[in-house]
């Protein structure tokens, strides 16, 4: 009796069990929501892996390369060899698929290849990626760069208060689009052509797939949701929408494997669908959910119950799933990313996060970062191996600065930062000339919740500053949600944030003129008194700038001489300690077993879901 009974519980256990394992339906369980769905504004992984799996581009990377490509909206690959890259690198043809369509059922276009472009370029909003394309192509750092080199007046000249061109520069903006724009993304019949200013031999991987701010949208629709109407004497109406104000902010179309079902902001769950038209085919798996989920208690018994096929998982809670036999594993993939602390050297002034916003005790002046000694304080206030190894379980390594090894350039050979209480204190002494230390200082260090590692750096530092410095330092450690810190370093609130960035092509500039130059994307984060002084010239660096420099390396040629000149760079960047590497961390995954067709490649954001299926 009790043999039956038992065997009777087992199958209904096993019934269970596979009652519960649905083939077609994939969860993904995050620590984050997207910020925006509009490709052109979004710039995290976040948004970024939602966006990879609905909309295309007109490449992409081959398998687990980085550096091969293959067609996906185009047909053929640009290379020399099969003539579709013409006038020394400066011309780049793209056969445009016919036959693919858009979720809504539009047929894809050349026009609609044409629009995609220009309306990013176009847009080019505060913060976004489009700097990549407007630097590629044309050799600005932004699109008012390039306005206010075309019409010869400063941005603040042409538009008057509410963002429109005051009637004497009206022709001149009509003709910025018919001569600089127009002329560059051409439709001849079938193919659009990409004509660069100069040759830039990272412009494939800037296009290829996982980057979203080259994806294709459907004009048609664009036009109709109230984007940017295509005409030359419209365009700057559009130029200055606001991250909730875009019409694509919770809105997708593409032509991608998976169609967006919703975006739940109170339960911060994406839903996706298989697009059952996909001309590649459709998608194994039917649905996906990818879910926000802070609490990592909650993240792991999603995975362990099934209720998730993977989950994030910060690498010191990784042991805590070996023993499992239905969770793999896969550990310690090299990645082309690097966390650095970063400081604002000029915090917006209304900041919540500098306390009085005066050297009282209370807060610190908005330029408090401005003082070497400030930000030397704090780099001393580190613990970088116990970081390394109790926290990230020795899954990552230490860089000098913000470049990671793998990429031309890295120097080994330069110092790091060193942990030092006595440093900590000896530094706040010299700080604001001895005020820091005399009057004391309060501030906060935010960090997106859910990053135990990013939180545990923050920690580092209140405690060590506090001990260095007992009754004379006040920081108070303050998570945030995802959108909500990306809001706050991005309007420039917060003096001290820790960032990750991850390669949008595989190249050092990427990393070197995020970081460092004036016009880079944490530019605004370091505030206007770090583009100050990086855009200064100096003696110790022959009479140039930095962001002189880095632009001169850029544009190198020769692999040698280009090396040089980053050794160069970080040099400066390391004793003048602009910003704090943290770590070059590796990749860790964790999925059911019965997750299959997955394959690694360090420049997609997120997962590929077209590749997945789920066998028992």
């Amino acid at each position: 009796m009790k043999k039956s009974l038992a065997l009777s519980l087992l199958v209904f256990a096993s019934i269970l069990l596979l009652a519960a394992f649905d083939p077609t339906v994939f969860v993904e369980a995050t620590i984050g929501e997207p910020d925006t769905l509009d490709p052109h504004l979004a710039y995290d992984t976040t948004s970024g892996e939602v966006l990879y799996n609905i909309y295309e581009n007109l490449i992409a990377y081959k398998g687990q390369s980085v550096s091969e490509f293959e067609p996906r909206l185009a047909t053929e690959v640009p290379t020399v060899k099969n003539g579709l890259i013409k006038d020394g690198g400066k011309t780049y043809i793209f056969p445009i698929r016919k036959g693919v369509k858009f979720h809504n059922g539009n047929p894809l276009t050349p026009e609609d290849v044409k629009y995609s472009f220009e309306r990013g370029l176009l847009y080019d909003p505060d913060g976004g990626p489009m700097w990549m394309l407007w630097y590629a192509i044309f050799g600005f750092h932004s699109r008012d760069e390039a306005i206010e080199q075309f019409v010869g007046k400063p941005v603040s000249e042409i538009f008057d208060q509410n963002g429109q061109p005051k009637p004497e520069y009206r022709e001149k903006l009509v003709n910025f689009y018919k001569q600089v724009i127009d002329p560059a993304i051409q439709v001849q019949g079938d193919n659009v052509v990409i004509k660069l200013k100069r040759p830039y031999a990272p412009f494939l991987n800037i296009i290829a797939q996982s980057s979203h701010w080259a994806a294709i949208l459907d004009k048609e629709t664009c036009v109709k949701i109230g984007l940017w109407d295509g005409k030359p004497d419209t365009w700057w109406k559009y130029k200055d929408v606001t991250k909730e104000q875009s019409p694509l902010y919770s809105y997708a179309i593409g032509t991608g494997p998976y169609k967006l079902v919703e975006w739940g902001r109170k339960q911060q769950k994406v839903i996706l669908v298989a697009n059952e038209n996909y001309w590649r085919g459709p998608a194994k798996i039917k649905k996906v959910i990818i879910w926000a989920i802070p609490e990592w208690s909650t993240r792991k018994a999603m995975l362990e119950k099934g209720d998730a096929d993977t989950i994030d998982v910060a690498i010191e809670f990784v042991d805590q799933l070996s023993s499992n036999k239905d969770i793999q594993i896969i550990r310690n993939l090299p990645t082309l990313a690097v966390t650095v602390l970063l400081f604002n050297w000029s915090v917006n002034p209304n900041s919540k996060f500098i306390g009085s916003g005066k050297l009282d005790g209370n807060g610190i002046p908005p330029n408090f970062f401005s003082d070497i000694n400030a930000r030397k304080a704090v780099a001393a206030a580190i613990n970088y191996d116990a970081l390394i190894q109790e926290v990230l379980k020795g899954s990552g390594k230490r860089v000098p600065t913000a470049l990671p090894q793998g990429l031309l350039g890295y120097d080994p050979s330069l110092p790091l930062y060193k942990f030092n209480l006595n440093e900590v204190k000896m530094y706040l002494q010299k700080a604001w000339n001895g005020q820091a230390w005399q009057k004391g200082i309060k501030f906060s260090i935010a960090f997106n919740e859910g990053n135990t590692a990013r939180q545990r750096v923050a920690e580092m530092i209140k405690m060590y500053m506090e001990m260095a410095a007992p009754g004379k330092v006040k920081i108070e450690v303050q998570p945030l949600q995802w959108p909500n810190f990306l809001d706050a370093t991005q309007n420039g609130e917060i003096p001290v944030s820790i960032n990750a960035w991850q390669a949008d092509f595989p190249d050092p500039d990427n990393f070197i003129f995020t970081h460092y130059h004036s016009m880079g994307d944490y530019a605004d984060r370091q505030g206007e008194a770090f583009k100050k002084f990086v855009s200064t010239p100096r003696k110790e660096l022959g009479g140039k700038s930095l962001e002189q420099l880095i632009e001169n390396a850029a544009a190198e040629t020769d692999a040698q001489v280009r090396g040089k000149l980053y050794a160069q760079i970080q040099k400066f960047v390391v004793d003048n300690c602009l910003s704090v590497p943290l770590y070059q961390p590796t990749a860790t995954y964790v999925f059911r077993t019965w997750v299959k067709g997955w394959y690694y490649n360090p420049m997609r954001p997120g997962h590929d879901f077209f590749i997945l299926y789920k066998k028992q």
